[in-house]
Parts: C-alpha cells; sequence; structure tokens
C-alpha cells in the first residue's frame, strides 16, 4: 500500500526549504540582518545626505531627523524630494529638515550645492555619500562627459567631499561615510579607460566605480590624518532599493514573476540595510577610527584591491583634475 502526501503538502514543506535557504542566502552572501542599538540624540548638529528621497537614503534621513539633526536631504529630483520630506516631518515632528538639489552627474551642480551650503549653513557634522546608480545597460555619460557610473558614484562625490571638507573641519568631530558595494573586489581601475570608452558592460562599469569610492575612502583617511573628521566606507548588504532601476530585470516578465520574488526574500529591506550607515554615524565607541570597513554593524577586512596605495594616490591625483580641484600641494 503506498503512502501519498496530502494534497499541497509537499509544494508548502519545499517552498518552506526555498524560503529557509533563501534566508540562509541573505544572511551569509548580503551582510546578514544586524541592527544598530543606539539611541544618540544629534541635536544641533547637520547632516547632509545625497539620494535621500528613496531607499537608503530617505530610512537614513528619516532615522536622523528622529534623533533630533538638521537634515540636508541632496537630491536630484526636487519635486520628490519635496514629497519625501513632507512625509519625514510629519513622521518625526522635526521641521529643520530640507531639500537641497544636487545633480552628482553634473560636476557644476556639485559646485553649486557645496557653495550654497557653505555660504548658508554654519556646521556639518555628517556627509552621507549614499547616491548612485547601477545598471546602465547602454554607455552614458555624465555633463562633464564621464562614464555615467563613474561620474556619480566616484567623482561627484569625490568633488562634494572635498568642497565641503573645510566646513567639516571646522565643525569636528565630524563624518564622512561613504557608501560602497562589496562588488568593489571584482574591480579594475583601468587607467588606459577609465571611462571605459574601449570596453563596456555595465558590471564592470558599476564594479569600478565602487572600486575607485573606495580606494578615496582609503587615501581621505590618510588626508584627514591630523584632523578630527573621520571616514568610514560603509556596505550596506544587498538592499531592496531603486539603485537597480536600470537594470534589464525590471522590465522582464519572467525575472519580474520568479527572479525579483526570490531577490524580496534574500535582500535586505532600507531599514536592515541602514544600520551600518547609522552605526558609522552615530557610535562614540568610532570616533577615534578612520578608513575602515563596515558591513553587518561591525568592522570588516578590507580587501587589497581596496586599499592598493600607488592606485590609490594615482586615481586620487587624476580625479583631482578632472573635477578641476588642480594638483595636489606639494
Amino acid at each position: 500500500m503506498s503512502f501519498r502526501f496530502p494534497r499541497g503538502v509537499v509544494p508548502l514543506s519545499v517552498l518552506g526549504t526555498i524560503a529557509g535557504g533563501a534566508i540562509l542566502l541573505r544572511d551569509t552572501l548580503v551582510g546578514g540582518t544586524s541592527r544598530y542599538p543606539g539611541e544618540e540624540e544629534i541635536i544641533g548638529r547637520t547632516v547632509v545626505i545625497t539620494g535621500a528621497n528613496s531607499g537608503l537614503g530617505r530610512v537614513t534621513a528619516e532615522d536622523l531627523a528622529k534623533r533630533g539633526g538638521k537634515i540636508i536631504m541632496a537630491c536630484r529630483d526636487m519635486k520628490k524630494c519635496e514629497e519625501v520630506k513632507k512625509e519625514i516631518i510629519e513622521a518625526t515632528m522635526n521641521k529643520s529638515v530640507h531639500c537641497r538639489h544636487l545633480d552628482l552627474a553634473s560636476l557644476s551642480s556639485v559646485r553649486s550645492f557645496a557653495e550654497e551650503f557653505n555660504a548658508n549653513e554654519r556646521r556639518l557634522d555628517i556627509l552621507v555619500n549614499n547616491a548612485g546608480v547601477m545598471g546602465i545597460s547602454g554607455r552614458q555619460k555624465t555633463e562633464d562627459g564621464f562614464e555615467m557610473h563613474l561620474g556619480v558614484n566616484y567623482l561627484g562625490p569625490f568633488l562634494l567631499t572635498h568642497l565641503l571638507l573645510d566646513k567639516l573641519k571646522s565643525s569636528s568631530p565630524s563624518r564622512i561615510i561613504n557608501v560602497t558595494s562589496a562588488i568593489y573586489e571584482a574591480g579594475y581601475i583601468d587607467f588606459d579607460d577609465l571611462n571605459c570608452a574601449k570596453k563596456y558592460t555595465h558590471e564592470s562599469a558599476y564594479a569600478q566605480s565602487k572600486l575607485a569610492l573606495t580606494l578615496f575612502n582609503t587615501k581621505l583617511a590618510q588626508i584627514l590624518e591630523n584632523s578630527k573628521v573621520s571616514t568610514y566606507l560603509v556596505y550596506p548588504g544587498l538592499s531592496k532599493t531603486n539603485l537597480g532601476r536600470h537594470l534589464s530585470i525590471n522590465n522582464s516578465m519572467i525575472s519580474g514573476n520568479i527572479v525579483k520574488p526570490f531577490l524580496s526574500v534574500t535582500m535586505k529591506n532600507a531599514e536592515q540595510g541602514m544600520q551600518t550607515i547609522l552605526m558609522c554615524a552615530l557610535n562614540p565607541d568610532l570616533a577615534e577610527e578612520s578608513g575602515f570597513y563596515y558591513k553587518s554593524c561591525r568592522m570588516a577586512p578590507l580587501k587589497k584591491i581596496g586599499k592598493d596605495q600607488a592606485t590609490a594616490d594615482r586615481l586620487y591625483a587624476i580625479s583631482r583634475v578632472w573635477t578641476g580641484l588642480g594638483l595636489e600641494a606639494k
């Protein structure tokens, strides 16, 4: 006599196994779901967050607003920024939340933002370089002619950080948080083709841009060694944000019905993803640390490729020229 499972039992058990495996994959591959427990208030402090109208930037802005900070939402889409600003004010009862236009694909926009900020703001305590792009299928250029991933994910934040350094120093102790991706490990700085004009794939362009930001964090910590400005490199984990809005997965019926539901289980939500950002922005125990890499609310080893001194120095020199800062004073 053969035994048959009741109808629905096998499918449910299979789904349970898949779901359990997906959660295990999330915890091992995308960085777990550790939470930052600190309850620090930041009343009287000013925070700039790029890309603050969605995803990690939005939830970070709301959390820091709850803690009493003055929040500057630096965004390209001002209509959306104003909508989100109202939501944050309603949720936190903090009216010191402001929208300022910033398009990281335009160096003139970066300069305009910094000029206005430096003229009108008394201090800057926390700078979160969060905004970015990923998965642009066809090679695109910024307003200044740079490959889009390189321009938005690296050169824009590079210039913004330098233009705000004096304000950060005068407000010290202060902090800079550079949001990277674990994909930096697969990156390669091709000095013969930094703008991917000879060969382009969105995967390699994105990886190069995140490696560039990682090397910048390494170099920046050295530059700021004798100041009270600390810099932190944060991998928030694979999070459900609109960063990959350009990816073809978002326009595929099969991907939409199969792949995206799987990813929704394995990926962190934005609130989970922001925890390490919060830790680096707020934790008093990290005040004396600078230049290190963090994920899942703890320090993590940085691969050799992310701290290669010769590459960091050469890239830094090129970036100063490309962004109009000029050669570094000897």
